[in-house]
């Protein structure tokens, strides 16, 4: 009898434990669609959990804005060549990402091709080489 009442304990806390193993959702971004960004890098955070960087793009109306894109941990970025250096404030980027679905400016990053034609990420056809211009382009 003791060892079934520790057995339901167990089962018991394992179940009110739920919320403190289940991570977040993906679900603000589109993950069915894509869209590529070129702009310029205005900060670039490298920590846990998730890296995260901001890009600033020419709305369709010539408008400035700044996308935010959330990125996997350091540790799995580093396996796709990231360091903590690769981006800074001020580098021309292109960026694919799956962008969020309530249409505002951000999206999970995919990919990235740097201004020296390197890419990190994704297994999609690269985005378009970037272009050195003074005004960022969506």
């Amino acid at each position: 009898m003791k060892r079934v009442s520790r057995v339901v304990t167990g089962l018991v806390l394992l179940g009110l434990s739920y919320p403190a193993w289940v991570h977040h959702s993906g679900a603000m971004f589109d993950r069915a669609a894509t869209k590529v960004i070129t702009g310029t890098v205005v900060e670039f955070i490298w920590t846990n959990p998730h890296a995260s960087f901001k890009v600033e793009v020419a709305d369709a109306a010539g408008q400035r804005e700044v996308w935010a894109i959330e990125m996997n941990s350091p540790n799995n970025l580093v396996r796709e060549g990231w360091k903590r250096t690769s981006l800074k404030a001020g580098d021309k980027v292109s960026v694919t990402v799956n962008p969020l679905r309530d249409g505002r400016p951000g999206g999970w990053y995919l990919s990235i091709l740097l201004a020296d034609g390197h890419r990190l990420g994704g297994s999609e056809p690269a985005p378009a080489p970037v272009t050195d211009t003074k005004e960022p382009q969506t």
